[in-house]
């Protein structure tokens, strides 16, 4: 293979653009990968994390690789008419549905154990989470997630140069790999920050069925609603942080301060 003809203008644009499109369809995934690890005993996170967004890169360049199959999943195999409208009905389209039902399901029974008084429920369902579960529910997650994304990379980008595609998801799932572990400690050491994590899930979930029943929702929406509500909950914790800076400062002031002395009679 020549290098030097990848060496161009064109070729350095498509990657980058595929690298950051990559990392942007990523953030949800973080989002899903910090909540199931979350399951696991703390010394196993780590490796969950790593394992899983390793096994996701494999199978990201499987699809990237099996052009001709990929191709496949986007045509229509089956016709049905949904309130007049006609609507044609792929595989691509089944993964986004079972996926985001899955999510749904996922994240609905995560806020029950949340919001549960139960702790022996929320303890035994933790038990129950074995680290090669969750490896497999971050691979299989993150395969809903990419289907999209390179269907993008192979339509951007002409077949010849399937190096240029290569490159961009490998590193995509490096900055994944390098920001998953502050993502997932940031998520799980708050837990208002863990429910609001699992309501961007929620809209995943939605937004997947919808995609996939051929109601297409801009990402840029969703993205734009996480945005916010994080920068709402980053104020409020920032004002939490602030109000309790100022109580131990007074209970600080308070420890401190010389005891009246008592009128005598």
């Amino acid at each position: 293979m020549d290098f030097s003809a990848l060496l161009t203008f064109d070729t350095l644009a498509a990657f980058l653009t595929l690298t950051v499109l990559e990392v942007v369809l990523g953030i949800d995934n973080l989002v899903f990968i910090a909540i199931s690890s979350g399951r696991l005993p703390a010394e196993q996170q780590k490796g969950a994390r790593r394992l899983g967004l390793v096994g996701a890169m494999v199978m990201r360049l499987g699809l990237l690789l099996a052009l001709s199959w990929l191709a496949g999943l986007t045509e229509p195999f089956f016709t049905a008419q949904v309130m007049e409208r006609d609507i044609a009905v792929s595989w691509r389209d089944v993964v986004l549905v079972v996926g985001g039902l899955v999510l749904l399901w996922k994240s609905t029974m995560e806020i029950g154990h949340v919001m549960g008084d139960d702790g022996h429920r929320a303890q035994s369902a933790t038990k129950r989470a074995t680290m090669t579960v969750v490896i497999a529910q971050i691979m299989l997650m993150d395969m809903v997630f990419s289907i999209d994304s390179v269907v993008t990379a192979v339509g951007m980008v002409d077949p010849d140069k399937v190096i240029i595609m290569v490159a961009a998801i490998v590193t995509s799932m490096v900055v994944m790999l390098v920001f998953a572990e502050p993502v997932s400690n940031f998520v799980l050491t708050y837990p208002s920050v863990k429910m609001l994590a699992l309501s961007f899930l929620l809209l995943i979930g939605m937004m997947l069925v919808a995609d996939g029943f051929g109601f297409h929702v801009p990402k840029g929406y969703l993205y734009f609603a996480m945005a916010f509500s994080g920068l709402v909950e980053g104020l409020n914790l920032r004002a939490a942080a602030k109000r309790r800076a100022a109580d131990a400062a007074l209970a600080a002031q308070e420890k401190g301060a010389p005891a009246v002395p008592s009128e005598r009679p």
